[in-house]
């Protein structure tokens, strides 16, 4: 434990000043967004790299909120440390994915109940085979359930977590043929972490482009009109 009591170099926070239940954004300003929208009297606890983390409560429940970064090593290090050092026991990522399926839309919901991945992340556990990295099942339930209720676009599968934005050789169309409906690049570390620690993990995503057609979105949308997925992430509390 560092010199100012705090159990990571990463994070500022105390032991007790991150909620059981967090919900992590890529952006750090999607996160002070949910904070300042959604949660009653947040607190700033992270400001370390500028990863913005807030706890608050929703409807008298506590929760925090945080960012992560970009990539699955950035994700891997703040998800590590809140399961390990912080006594977090879920941990909901809402972000942008890029559609690869024809049927989604810019602004729908993709549950991701997989998430496979070209990253070697899942290599240290030399596993003898491949680890399918999956969510918990009662936060997808309780997911689907919300979009239903507050009928929401939404579909649920498999999405790639890939570790290359700008690909020298886009492999899109193989990961179409098996199913994949979008691509991200944090949720299967996500998932590999819950898994390892025994917590609980899901992640969510809103169609921000579409690979097949070409629409986009800005980044000041993604950043400020993405709320359905945060009324989903908080009915989950």
């Amino acid at each position: 434990m560092s010199q100012n009591n705090t159990p990571t170099p990463h994070i500022g926070a105390k032991y007790g000043e991150i909620a059981p239940f967090v919900i992590m954004a890529g952006d750090p300003l999607r996160a002070k967004f949910m904070a300042d929208h959604y949660l009653e009297n947040p607190v700033l606890f992270n400001n370390v790299r500028s990863m913005l983390g807030f706890t608050g409560t929703y409807k008298g429940k506590p929760v925090s909120v945080m960012g992560h970064g970009m990539g699955i090593p950035s994700i891997a290090i703040y998800t590590y440390e809140l399961f390990h050092f912080y006594g977090v026991k879920s941990i909901v990522r809402i972000g942008s994915a890029g559609a690869c399926h024809p049927d989604l839309k810019i602004g729908d919901l993709v549950l991701a109940m997989g998430a496979c991945t070209d990253s070697n992340y899942a290599s240290q556990y030399q596993l003898p085979g491949t680890f399918a990295p999956i969510a918990d099942y009662d936060l997808l339930t309780k997911a689907v359930n919300t979009c239903k209720e507050l009928n929401y676009r939404y579909m649920v599968g498999n999405v790639l977590s890939s570790d290359t934005f700008y690909s020298d050789t886009p492999q899109t169309e193989k990961w179409m043929k098996m199913g994949v409906l979008a691509i991200e690049m944090e949720a299967a570390a996500l998932y590999m972490n819950a898994a390892r620690s025994g917590n609980k993990a899901m992640a969510l995503f809103t169609i921000s482009d579409h690979i097949l057609t070409g629409d986009a979105t800005t980044s000041e949308e993604r950043q400020t009109t993405f709320t359905k997925m945060m009324d989903v992430a908080l009915s989950l509390l």
